[in-house]
């Protein structure tokens, strides 16, 4: 099956909804074309700010908006869920599957914004055990695996039981992602959580940040990373730099020293937040065409970010490799708008810009309640006032305004009560993602035709006697 055939006007489509996918599709409202934004979600995720949702700042919606509400007043714009299962650049097409539907959707130009995923450099088996932060499904998993490890602590604590490694969080990663999350695990810790339980003192809990690199925040230079290292201490969580991860299991892990030697530390909760890979899409693309890729899968482009022989294909964001761009969300913003302004520049006659040059804006990475690091040019700030930037600056770019005014209500029980507005978690959060894996044909097992069932008449007579059953008055009366 095939969409908008016939269709004369210029056929662009948009894979991902992400900010590249998002912002390149917005930046295309006013020309003319049509725009089919083709996502594996529903929804547009604001991933910076996916730590807080699992640690029970943010609700998943408040950072994950639908984008058909996001894009509703585009006129041009159409949103299709599906996972992309092909492109073919000699017959432009995008082929998209959902539950066993395929979908095939021409196009006059493309802009590929799929992002990136979570690396475990080769060991995709950790991630049983120790779940990224890439997606809304991820940060649920880990909300209920955290806030579930102290219940369970309690249960345990109660009966006499070691309770020692369910209060043991370990985060793999001392990037933004990790820096981030090891803070707020250890302010929930130590002082959300101080009164709620009778059984367990939440305060002796560990929260450990390992990373194999020598210095917290490499990106951010040594000095802010050494802040933002003594802050994290201050706060109660153990650095422990030059440490890789070489085996994980349900119950902890294993890491080697620089100097060879290995040593187990015991922990059910584990957090991953060391490295990317890009989208699987950048392998099909480079058979095609014979682009390069680089050890985390992005693909070589040319300086206008298009394919090595085809001008018509944009690759933006995390899925790029070009003048050491780094993976933060203003690149993917300002290559899509890039490639948005190419695409109607063409369509208007107008000559080709010169090629994509990404003005960094900064970076920052909060560390714990009025206390983060930001780089912004040459100037380098930290503390409270790095703080309010960072507040400022991701309060912007939340999409949606009600989205908005619900995000700082949260932040200001959090922040300034110190508690949390999302703290419900059920067993189904942290164990469907093992279940769904499980299933042979996937998750299309689950929406097959059903074999058998109740026939339509013994539903409307169901209904009926329901109908009867009130309109006697005959409910909590005993039959004659």
């Amino acid at each position: 099956m095939s969409s908008k055939a016939g269709n004369q006007r210029h056929q662009v489509v948009v894979v991902g909804s992400g900010f590249g996918g998002l912002f390149g599709t917005k930046a295309l409202r006013r020309s003319d074309v049509d725009v089919t934004v083709i996502a594996r979600t529903t929804h547009h995720l604001f991933q910076p700010l996916l730590y807080q949702v699992a640690t029970g700042i943010l609700s998943e919606g408040e950072i994950a908006p639908p984008t058909r509400e996001v894009l509703s007043k585009q006129k041009n714009a159409t949103v299709m869920l599906g996972e992309i299962t092909e492109i073919d650049l000699e017959e432009k097409t995008v082929t998209s599957q959902v539950l066993g539907r395929e979908l095939k959707t021409p196009y006059d130009s493309l802009i590929i914004a799929a992002g990136a995923g979570q690396s475990y450099f080769g060991n995709d088996q950790f991630s049983e055990f120790a779940p990224g932060m890439k997606s809304i499904d991820d940060a649920l998993e880990l909300r209920g695996r955290i806030f579930g490890a102290f219940e369970l602590a309690e249960v345990m604590a109660a009966a006499g039981m070691e309770v020692d490694h369910l209060l043991t969080f370990i985060v793999v990663g001392a990037g933004p992602t990790g820096v981030e999350m090891a803070g707020q695990i250890a302010e929930l810790a130590h002082k959300t959580l101080k009164h709620d339980f009778r059984s367990i003192n939440t305060r002796q809990a560990r929260v450990i940040l390992l990373d194999a690199a020598p210095q917290v925040l490499p990106p951010f230079g040594a000095k802010l990373g050494e802040v933002a290292k003594t802050k994290l201490e201050s706060i109660g969580v153990e650095v422990q730099l030059g440490a890789m991860v070489v085996a994980v299991d349900e119950r902890g892990l294993e890491v080697q020293e620089r100097d060879g030697e290995r040593r187990r530390i015991e922990a059910v909760t584990k957090v991953w937040a060391a490295g990317v890979q890009a989208s699987p899409l950048t392998k099909t693309l480079s058979e095609q065409t014979g682009a390069a890729l680089d050890r985390a899968g992005r693909i070589a482009v040319n300086p206008d970010l298009t394919l090595p022989g085809h001008p018509e294909v944009f690759v933006v964001g995390d899925m790029v490799t070009l003048d050491n761009l780094p993976g933060v969300a203003q690149v993917a913003i300002q290559g899509a708008r890039y490639a948005a302004r190419e695409i109607d520049g063409r369509l208007r006659g107008k000559a080709p810009q010169s090629g994509f040059h990404y003005f960094d804006k900064g970076s920052m990475a909060t560390i714990s309640r009025f206390s983060a690091v930001a780089t912004v040019g040459k100037l380098r700030l930290s503390g409270f006032v790095a703080w309010l930037m960072w507040l400022a600056v991701h309060l912007f770019y939340i999409t949606g305004f009600k989205n908005q005014v619900t995000a700082l209500l949260h932040w200001a029980v959090t922040f300034i009560g110190n508690d949390r507005s999302e703290r419900t978690v059920t067993e189904q959060q942290i164990f469907a993602r093992e279940a769904l894996k499980r299933l042979h044909g996937g998750v299309q097992e689950l929406v097959s035709q059903p074999s058998g069932g109740r026939s339509r008449e013994e539903l409307e007579a169901q209904a009926a006697e329901e109908v009867r059953l009130t309109d006697a008055g005959a409910r909590g009366r005993a039959l004659a």
